[in-house]
C-alpha cells in the first residue's frame, strides 16, 4: 500500500460506511444595506487602498475625464463595440479589436487598453468584467500595462454575493481588485506580474 492509499484508507474509516455530506447554507448576504452614496464612497475607498486612480465625473464630462486618464497614451486599444462617445476628447490613435482579433504582439505594443465592465462591488473594491458589452474579450485587459475602465453609479453593487446575482454562471468572468500585484515570501511588493500595473477607474455619477 502506498502513501496515497494509506490516506484515503484512514479517512474512509473514520466517515464510517455511509458518509453524508453537511447542509451548505446558501443564504448568503447580499450586503445591499448601503445608500447609493455610501456605497460608491466605499468603493472608491477600496480602489485607493488598492493603489487604483480613481476619477468621478457626470455622463457630460465623460469623454473629458477618459482624455485626461489616457494622457500620454499614444496608441491605445478597445473593444470593437466601445461607445464613440468615450474617445471623443482623445487624442491618440484607438485600435478597435475586432471583427479580426488583435494580435498578442497588437496588445503588447499598445499604451492602454479602455473598457467597460458587467458590475462592480464596493466592499471589495473588485470590478467584473464578463465579456459583454464595451468589454471585449479577456486578453485585452490582461495583456496592456494601463487599463482604464469606466464604471456607472448604478453598476456599484454593496459586496460580492450581490455582484454574483447581477452575472450569468456562462459567461467568461474576469475580476479585478486593483492593479495586478503579488507578494513572495518576504513581502515584497511586485506589479504588473499577472496583468496591468496600472488601473484608473472612472466612475460616472448621474
Amino acid at each position: 500500500m502506498n502513501a496515497r492509499d494509506e490516506i484515503l484508507a484512514r479517512l474512509r474509516t473514520a466517515l464510517g460506511p455511509t458518509p453524508s455530506a453537511p447542509p451548505v447554507p446558501r443564504d448568503y448576504r447580499v450586503d445591499d444595506d448601503l445608500d447609493d452614496a455610501a456605497r460608491l464612497e466605499t468603493f472608491v475607498d477600496r480602489l485607493v487602498d488598492y493603489k487604483a486612480e480613481v476619477t468621478r465625473c457626470t455622463p457630460d464630462t465623460l469623454a473629458e475625464a477618459v482624455g485626461a486618464a489616457l494622457a500620454g497614451v499614444e496608441r491605445l486599444v478597445v473593444p470593437g463595440d466601445v461607445p464613440e462617445g468615450w474617445l471623443s476628447a482623445y487624442p491618440g490613435t484607438a485600435v478597435a479589436d475586432g471583427p479580426q482579433p488583435l494580435t498578442v504582439s497588437d496588445l503588447d505594443d499598445a499604451d492602454a487598453v479602455l473598457t467597460g465592465c458587467a458590475v462592480a462591488a464596493a466592499l471589495t473594491g473588485t470590478i467584473v468584467l464578463d465579456g459583454g458589452a464595451g468589454q471585449g474579450r479577456r486578453a485585452l485587459t490582461l495583456v496592456p500595462d494601463h487599463h482604464v475602465c469606466v464604471v456607472t453609479a448604478d453598476q456599484v453593487v454593496g459586496g460580492v454575493p450581490a455582484a454574483i446575482r447581477r452575472l450569468a454562471p456562462t459567461r467568461p468572468l474576469t475580476f479585478i481588485s486593483g492593479p495586478s500585484a503579488t507578494s513572495d515570501i518576504e513581502l515584497n511588493r511586485v506589479e504588473g506580474v499577472h496583468g496591468p500595473r496600472r488601473l484608473h477607474v472612472i466612475i460616472v455619477e448621474s
